[in-house]
């Protein structure tokens, strides 16, 4: 493959299962480990939380991107050790994960993106949204989904 994976990643299971699927259908080549992170005031607001300034906001915003950069670490060194050569990467979505996602795709000319399943339900999903539903209906890539816990 002569362009990129970009790797959806989350430290989740599902995108852990994601990353090591993978391997077993693409063969390793240069990937990217996407972790998508959102400002605080964002996060609240999309829960519908009337708050109209965030306490500490700054300080919240650098601990998610903190926490954004060691997990896109860990995944990098997750695909290298599968193979891959692959940097780490994380993005501040201001809209939607999904969007943020396909944007890094597009960027970068990613030949597929690879995302977990987490596997919420009709429910959870309904309210809390799904990144990979998001991505197989909207994204202008390739998009391979692969289940939380495969059978």
């Amino acid at each position: 493959m002569d362009k990129p994976v970009l790797f959806c990643y989350d430290g989740s299971d599902g995108s852990k299962t994601a990353l090591a699927a993978a391997v077993d259908l693409i063969k390793p080549g240069d990937a990217v480990v996407l972790v998508v992170w959102m400002p605080a005031s964002i996060q609240l607001a999309r829960a519908g939380s009337l708050l109209v300034a965030v306490p500490n906001e700054g300080e919240l915003d650098e601990q998610e991107q903190a926490a954004a950069r060691e997990i896109a670490e860990e995944g990098a060194a997750g695909a290298r050790e599968r193979g891959y050569n692959a940097s780490a990467r994380i993005a501040e979505a201001t809209e939607s994960v999904a969007r943020t996602i396909d944007e890094i795709a597009q960027e970068i000319d990613a030949a597929l993106v690879v995302c977990g399943q987490r596997g919420r339900g009709p429910i959870g999903s309904a309210l809390l949204g799904s990144v990979s539903h998001a991505l197989a209906s909207h994204a202008k890539r390739p998009v391979l989904i692969a289940p939380q816990h495969p059978s």
